[in-house]
């Protein structure tokens, strides 16, 4: 949406795009009490997984873990986005998150080298580093490996660093396999996002449209509607709303409601047209 559009609207910023600020993100008693519970864990180090199906809040709740453990002191959150990288790939990408430089060719030197400015690190400076892989069901069976002898130190009695893993159905079912139980058996802090319930829904909504600056921009009965038909997927409630904003600007309706709702999605269909009888 463009700021003449915006400013039409007396919005701050496009509710209904990914790229909402992370301070407009809704978060649900549940995702909060998740949060404190890996910020108790992340001095102790270990896995941390989040699973859900699409829309269901994955994303957003990983933006909102990492804004929340980067205002901690000395904690350092990193990012992997390739998760379907091998494993000299793995190290490179792990080693520019964390300003770590790898010899090239060389993983075991590579690894050793990270385990040292790590262990360094977190003597000397108190340095926590919490690392966050989304999409993890996508990740190859070496990586996983690499990983849990990375974060283990003192036969396991200590962890340098915590990792996020979040990804769908199929990243639980990888870490109960017989070849996994390494990693799976990791696992301390557990996240599994169900269908948000209408309420929720409804207080996403409020949420965002009152960050964004018009807490009016769609009635009550639309946002109860959205809901509804949202079928407790947050993705699907964005693009509706998304579809509903474009129209309403288009027709240069200042607000929202359930008839353009049901005039976008639902439009009366035409009666068919019969066909001439036979003489």
């Amino acid at each position: 949406m463009n700021q003449k559009l915006l400013s039409v609207y007396g919005l701050k910023f496009h509710p209904f795009r990914p790229d909402v600020p992370v301070e407009a993100l809704y978060a649900t008693p549940t995702v909060n009490a998740f949060c404190r519970r890996v910020e108790a864990t992340v001095g102790d180090g270990g896995f941390v997984m989040v699973t859900g199906e699409p829309g269901a809040g994955k994303s957003m709740t990983l933006r909102l873990l990492a804004a929340h453990l980067s205002t901690l002191r000395d904690v350092v959150v990193g990012r992997i986005e390739h998760p379907q990288s091998r494993v000299s790939d793995f190290y490179r990408e792990l080693g520019d998150v964390f300003g770590v430089g790898f010899p090239p060719h060389n993983r075991w030197v590579g690894f050793k080298s990270l385990r040292s400015r790590w262990n360094e690190h977190i003597s000397t400076t108190l340095m926590r580093p919490v690392l966050i892989v989304d999409e993890a069901q996508e990740v190859l069976s070496s990586v996983f490996a690499e990983l849990r002898a990375l974060t283990s130190k003192d036969f396991d009695s200590r962890s340098l660093l915590c990792i996020v893993f979040a990804g769908d159905g199929r990243l639980t079912e990888r870490l109960r396999q017989p070849d996994m139980l390494p990693v799976g058996s990791r696992v301390r802090r557990r996240l599994v996002l169900e269908h948000a319930s209408r309420d929720e829904l409804c207080a996403c909504l409020d949420h965002l449209l009152d960050a964004a600056g018009n807490p009016g921009l769609l009635s009550t009965e639309l946002k109860v509607t959205l809901a509804e038909h949202a079928a407790g997927n947050y993705r699907v409630m964005m693009n509706i709303g998304d579809e509903l904003l474009a129209a309403a600007a288009e027709r240069d309706l200042p607000t929202l409601d359930e008839k353009l709702y049901f005039d976008v999605f639902q439009p009366a269909q035409k009666p068919a047209r019969q066909a001439p009888k036979k003489r």
